[in-house]
């Protein structure tokens, strides 16, 4: 049985979603992790402690571990301090593996900051190294005048693009941006779409999804994600205000914690000043569990992100049968099909978005229509052939299956 040390250093898979760090990468990383398990993978999860009380090790399935590191205060740090704790960290990881007499086959990293820990035991241990970068600093501060990743993320993001053995990505976009902007080989890209647990999210009834939420006939316009200005909410809440007095709606935002009050309290001033104050609800983080119980709730789940590397919550909503008005941006353009699962939208400004919300809200028949084209498109996207895809990357990467002109590298989940 081989043996994976998985690195999420700055987040745990076990945290709770639509936290100001908690997101498609959460469950990318659990989801992972557990199928993994079940093919006979021993994976043990590396995060940093952020609770006094959370136990070292958690088991979490089948041959599946999480370990809490000691790294910094056991309490959550903004995600911009964290490199600071980075050896810490490592000497930790190393003392466990240690103690318990371990050693690993290979090491899979999420996010630059677990990049650079994975990079120093790529050659202390001698292991091969998968990468995944989740988001790209140098994207994100094209993608938005306002963002400001420090020049060590993309320093480091630069060293894992060359260094790493493979860089497994999400869609075909985000290899292309980082052959382009990063100098990485394509030969060492794998293209491997995220996944969804499709027992989880499906369609529902939605007059009973809506009882149990306490809405009726109005109309539901969705958002999930964290509350932060990279992801256009304020784009979503504009484009609402120009719905028309004369609409029933209400605007869900699903998302947000503490860390996230002055950004939540800036959009509702904004939502106010444009007289929609009370059809704007912030609703804060919802479990995973329940999030299906939104979606199928939902006329239209709306993702107007600046940046977004594969956009996980708009397949959530198209599983679940439910139509999605997203930007045209990174992965979303491979997620949802436009005139078919949805609409895409060029510019990000709220004019164009406030068209496509009028036109599904305005015909049932077409959101029908586009909802069952979207479960049928996310077949495909099932957590199985995410995992099957990494498998066949792993055993060639250890010299169990020979390499096939590239083919494990072109692997996707389709």
């Amino acid at each position: 049985m081989r043996r994976v040390a998985m690195i999420s250093y700055h987040t745990s898979p076990l945290a709770p979603l639509g936290g100001s760090d908690t997101g498609g990468m959460n469950v990318y990383v659990r989801q992972l992790s557990r199928e993994l398990g079940q093919r006979g993978f021993l994976v043990d999860v590396f995060t940093r402690r952020q609770d006094a009380s959370t136990p070292e090790v958690i088991e979490d399935g089948e041959n599946v571990r999480v370990v809490h590191l000691e790294a910094g205060p056991r309490r959550p740090v903004d995600k911009g301090r964290l490199h600071q704790y980075l050896d810490q960290f490592e000497e930790n990881m190393i003392r466990f593996a240690s103690a318990a007499g371990l050693t690993y086959d290979l090491l899979h990293s999420h996010y630059w900051l677990s990049g650079r820990v994975a990079l120093r035991l790529q050659e202390r241990w001698g292991l091969p190294h998968v990468t995944m970068f989740h988001t790209l600093g140098e994207v994100k501060n094209r993608a938005r005048v306002t963002e400001h990743e420090a020049p060590l993320r993309i320093q480091v993001e630069h060293r894992l693009a060359t260094q790493a053995d493979r860089i497994v990505c999400a869609s075909q976009h985000e290899k292309h941006l980082l052959a382009r902007l990063y100098d990485a080989d394509p030969e060492r890209v794998a293209v491997v779409p995220c996944g969804v647990d499709l027992d989880l999210f499906r369609p529902q009834d939605k007059e009973a999804a809506r009882r149990a939420l306490g809405y009726r006939d109005e109309r539901i316009i969705l958002f999930v994600g964290r509350i932060e200005p990279l992801k256009g909410i304020d784009i979503l809440i504009n484009a609402a205000a120009q719905l028309g007095e004369e609409s029933d709606f209400h605007v869900l935002i699903v998302g947000g914690d503490r860390r996230s009050r002055q950004q939540v309290s800036h959009l509702q001033e904004l939502a106010s000043d444009l007289g929609i104050g009370e059809r704007v609800c912030f609703l804060g983080a919802v479990d995973h569990e329940q999030l299906p119980l939104y979606y199928n709730a939902a006329d239209v789940c709306v993702v107007p992100s600046f940046y977004e590397s594969f956009g996980l919550v708009a397949l959530e909503a198209m599983a679940c049968g439910t139509p999605v008005v997203a930007s045209r941006v990174g992965g979303l353009t491979g997620t949802v099909r436009d005139g078919e699962t949805g609409y895409l939208i060029s510019w990000r400004c709220p004019e164009p978005f406030a068209e496509r919300l009028e036109l599904l809200l305005g015909n049932e028949a077409l959101r029908r229509r586009f909802g069952e084209a979207a479960r049928e498109v996310v077949e495909r996207y099932r957590w199985a052939n995410v995992a099957e895809a990494m498998v066949a990357l792993y055993r060639e990467l250890l010299g169990e299956t020979r390499p096939q002109a590239g083919a494990a590298l072109s692997s996707t989940a389709t």
